[in-house]
């Protein structure tokens, strides 16, 4: 066969085939334009999801007649100063939109720069290019798609309905938005608006919070957790959201690098990696993290429609993103998410109010732990009394290490003597315990409401809370095996195991080399434990390959731990008296990520007097 060239019009088809999937792709390339061109306000229409009619519209710098001609050339880019391609500041830099959309449709760009007497105007119809005209605009670009894939009509047939279409768009206009707070967006299909945000100013997660509220939803911006931390010149800032406020699947996880959206195996799973041990294996977080990195420190330029990155330095990332999350989860206390209500409680108020107060300093856990808001009265209480009151199940929990010998007092006192010692506890955050319901559930009251505990669930997170600090000070025992377990790998999985086997080791793993595709297991974590270590082993090799994590070893040691401390906690059916209710309510105030049990299920609810009220029509 005959080699040759293929003509530009073929290329450029070729080229669309790999960055035009669908309108929304479009869409993404057209919108990361304008945001590029430093506009601060951007608006879409689509007509028929955009098969019929795309239109972007922005005020950014605009264009001259030089470069309108210019902007349609494969490879023509404003984007790249230099030859470096380390050294990306743009969205959009490969130079292929414009001439790929124009190969595929009837294309119509108007453009006018500031000071211009007028603006200029370019066709472009199924790649065959017109010439410059004037046009009458505003400052910035319009451009208008028509036709979208009439040149290459078979990829209509792989388009799914226009209502997925549009939700596509809808997506990534949302996700531009997310990034980009300081810009005004908006998106129209078929007359009816989807999208309308107004430029904000101000501190970063402030307007971060309140385009996130904007287009993600209010609920999700009322329990959400700010984060806002650096490492090796990285930024990482965003919202990850209370454990108890979580979905099905991970699509409400929102990540961005350098203000690219991206769907990152690397960030996805060092999210779940910060929050295994909150959340049942089944249940996914909701996040919006945003990272800034130097250019040079990541590649963006390993996905052609650059979704994907690649870092030079990915543990430190990961490192930061979990570090961050954990940090974020554990300040918060027992914080439960505003969600937790069932459909018969959906008018109430439940969980954490942002109004609530924080905890007496002699009752928080650590200073910078507690919940923000005012501050509760000083407590009525001497440090001897506030003994007498302390956490129920004295022995167990001085066992491992929640409590010391000399905090463990007599068991529960009369329920007068509660009384006598002064302390009014509907002024703390869980309030005062009042009765026990169905010997499951602890009422108890606050200033301005009441609270339900399930006090199974709470006290298994308190007991294991206490079991983590015991393996964080004194480490994970290690068993050593009769025989040493021989375990055959690819080569590539023996070589990505042996490089973690420093941090196996800290989990109780002692894994040696022996051979090319083969390890050898001398010793696993005692607490685990018979296992089958082959299937442990090749369970780890496979997720440090697709997230370069070893959650297994973590999820197994974190979920032996979470079944030892729901044998170890209060049974439900076990009656309790005031004291050891009230015991139980103080330690959880104390206890970090007591608002949801080990799989990420409230412990608690709180309902507002006013809400009550409005149950029994006191309140409008």
């Amino acid at each position: 066969m005959t080699i040759r060239i293929l003509p530009p019009t073929l290329i450029n088809r070729i080229a669309a085939g790999e960055v035009i999937e669908r309108p929304a792709s479009v869409v993404k390339e057209l919108v990361e334009n304008a945001i590029d061109a430093s506009a601060t306000r951007i608006d879409i229409t689509l007509e028929q999801a955009g098969k019929n009619l795309i239109v972007v519209q922005d005020n950014g710098r605009g264009m001259t007649a030089d470069e309108l001609e210019l902007c349609v050339q494969r490879h023509a880019t404003s984007k790249l100063p230099s030859d470096d391609l380390l050294d990306i500041q743009f969205l959009g830099f490969r130079g292929e939109a414009l001439p790929s959309i124009g190969s595929v449709s009837r294309l119509t760009i108007s453009s006018r720069i500031k000071d211009s007497e007028n603006g200029w105007n370019l066709r472009v119809e199924g790649g065959e290019f017109g010439h410059t005209e004037p046009a009458t605009l505003a400052q910035g670009t319009r451009i208008e798609v028509r036709d979208l894939f009439y040149a290459t009509p078979a990829r209509l047939k792989f388009l799914k309905s226009d209502r997925t279409e549009v939700a596509q768009a809808l997506d990534i206009v949302s996700r531009l938005a997310m990034a980009h707070p300081d810009i005004a967006f908006s998106l129209v299909s078929e007359g009816k608006t989807l999208l309308a945000t107004s430029a904000a100013q101000g501190d970063l997660l402030d307007t971060r919070l309140a385009r996130l509220r904007d287009t993600m939803s209010r609920e999700f911006a009322d329990n959400a957790l700010a984060l806002d931390k650096e490492r090796d010149g990285a930024r990482l800032t965003g919202f990850a959201a209370l454990p108890t406020y979580n979905r099905g699947t991970s699509a409400e996880q929102y990540l961005f690098v350098n203000n690219r959206p991206v769907r990152d195996r690397l960030l996805l799973g060092s999210v779940k990696a910060a929050y295994q041990d909150v959340l049942a294996h089944n249940r996914h977080p909701v996040v919006a993290l945003f990272l800034d990195i130097p250019p040079a420190e990541v590649d963006v330029n390993v996905h052609p429609a650059k979704a994907e990155v690649r870092f030079r330095d990915s543990n430190s990332m990961r490192g930061l993103i979990i570090g961050a999350i954990k940090h974020a989860l554990s300040e918060a206390g027992f914080r439960a998410s505003s969600s937790v209500a069932t459909d018969a409680l959906q008018s109430f108020a439940i969980g954490h109010h942002p109004s609530q107060p924080a905890m007496p300093q002699s009752y928080a856990y650590a200073a910078s732990s507690r919940p923000s808001g005012m501050s509760y009265p000083a407590p009525r209480m001497a440090e001897a009394a506030m003994r007498q009151y302390e956490p129920l199940q004295y022995e167990s929990l001085a066992a491992i290490g929640m409590l010391t010998a000399d905090m463990v007092p007599p068991m529960a006192r009369a329920m007068d003597a509660v009384h006598d010692a002064g302390p009014d506890y509907t002024l703390y955050p869980l309030g005062a315990a009042r009765c026990q319901l169905h010997k499951t559930y602890i009422v108890a009251e606050t200033m301005d409401g009441l609270v339900i505990v399930d006090q199974h669930a709470a006290h298994e997170r308190l007991v294991h809370e206490g079991m983590k600090a015991q393996l964080a000070q004194q480490g994970i025992a290690r068993q050593k095996l009769l025989i040493p377990e021989v375990v055959t790998l690819d080569e590539a999985q023996t070589e990505s195991l042996l490089a973690r086997q420093h941090e196996l080791l800290e989990f109780g793993l002692v894994v040696e080399s022996f051979g090319a595709d083969t390890v050898i297991v001398r010793e696993t974590p005692a607490m685990l434990g018979e296992i089958d270590v082959k299937t442990l082993i090749k369970e780890l090799a496979d997720n440090l390959r697709e997230f370069g994590e070893t959650l297994v070893l973590r999820e197994r040691i974190e979920s032996l731990s979470g079944t030892m401390a729901c044998h170890g906690s209060v049974r439900a059916g076990r009656a309790l008296s005031i004291a050891e209710m009230n015991a139980l309510l103080r330690q959880m105030e104390q206890t970090p990520l007591s608002g949801q049990c080990n799989h990420g299920r409230p412990t608690y609810i709180e309902l507002k007097r006013k809400d009550v009220e409005k149950l029994f029509g006191r309140r409008g």
